[in-house]
């Protein structure tokens, strides 16, 4: 390349070399870092007067990144962590450009040392029994939508599963029968296997022979059979959550979203619950993972790993020895019991 690298070049060898096809990023991510370029040119032509196609690689400093990360602290009002990433996205491309452009590396060295900034770690949230209980008497069953809704607040307060997990699901991925379970790729492009309690199992049966809207539709579908958006799950998780506060005063003075119907059953897991202890193992196991893997996410109210791992390993344990259970492999068994000796 001759002269000074062209930003614009740079960038799209980035998206395209770097993340497609080194990484294999996955479309969040990607989708992730083009909102953050999107925001960071934006904020260049209207700090430098230049269009981003006149952009050089020189012109992109590390006093003008905090100016970027600044500005959308004061004026778009986001927090810590959203500016925390955006600070990633930027700082993955200039790695990147090191390697391409090293006649700028002091340049690429003052942007790498800009630091994350620290916040503060709340208590992770969860809804009781009640709460839930409500929660899922909320949809009308009456109707298609209520139906579907019903099924996958179950799924979602059983399994624990994500957002993207959840919407991304097939038919073929929900499995009825003996050993229920469902299987899906999430973060980090790891297979999960979890399996169903006898409820749950029950009202997906009866959701999977609902008459399908399209072919190939996924297993909780729009109205136009195409898959839910994350902004339709957070409508319809409102919309019942309203309807359940009205026999669940509580819920008025929380914050309910995809992620809190995460920490539910793990919070039955610690709550001693006798008559949630049917659903308790529900632990997932994740194929090829190891115990060291599970977090505080795992058990609300225990905050540190150490008190974490035993809990987990022995919830892991009693599922296995389960009949239901799928039939992990004998290395995976093997590793779970080691750890619970230790």
């Amino acid at each position: 390349m001759s002269g000074q690298p062209n930003f614009g070049v740079l960038l799209e060898r980035f998206f395209t070399q770097r993340l497609m096809q080194q990484r294999r990023a996955s479309a969040h991510t990607i989708a992730s870092y083009r909102d953050t370029f999107k925001l960071l040119l934006q904020f260049v032509q209207k700090c430098l007067r230049k269009a981003p196609s006149a952009l050089a690689l020189e012109d992109i400093d590390a006093p003008l990144v905090m100016a970027f990360l600044d500005e959308m602290e004061g004026t778009r009002g986001i927090a810590a962590r959203t500016r925390n990433l955006r600070l990633t996205a930027v700082h993955s491309f200039f790695r990147f450009t090191a390697f391409e452009a090293p006649t700028h590396s002091a340049q690429i060295q003052r942007v790498l040392a800009i630091p994350a900034k620290r916040f503060t770690r709340a208590l992770v949230p969860f809804l009781s029994r009640q709460e839930v209980d409500a929660l899922l008497a909320a949809p009308d069953q009456r109707t298609w939508s209520g139906r579907r809704d019903h099924a996958l607040l179950l799924l979602a307060v059983q399994t624990g599963l994500r957002l993207s997990e959840l919407t991304s699901l097939k038919h073929e991925d929900l499995h009825v029968g003996v050993g229920a379970h469902v299987r899906v790729i999430g973060k980090g492009r790891k297979e999960r296997c979890t399996p169903l309690s006898k409820n749950t199992r029950a009202v997906l049966a009866a959701w999977g022979r609902e008459p399908p809207l399209t072919e190939g539709q996924p297993l909780f579908p729009n109205a136009r059979g195409g898959n839910l958006s994350s902004h339709g799950v957070h409508y319809l998780l409102n919309k019942h959550v309203r309807t359940a506060a009205v026999n669940c005063p509580s819920l008025n003075s929380k914050r309910v979203s995809p992620h809190v119907l995460r920490h539910y059953l793990p919070f039955l897991t610690m709550s001693c619950d006798a008559s949630a202890s049917a659903e308790a193992p529900r632990i997932c196991w994740t194929r090829r993972a190891e115990a060291r893997s599970i977090t505080r996410h795992s058990f609300p109210g225990v905050q540190t790993v150490e008190a974490i791992r035993p809990l987990a390993a022995r919830e892991v344990m009693s599922w296995l020895s389960t009949a239901e259970a799928p039939r992990p492999d004998r290395r995976c068994r093997a590793r779970y019991r080691k750890y619970l000796a230790e």
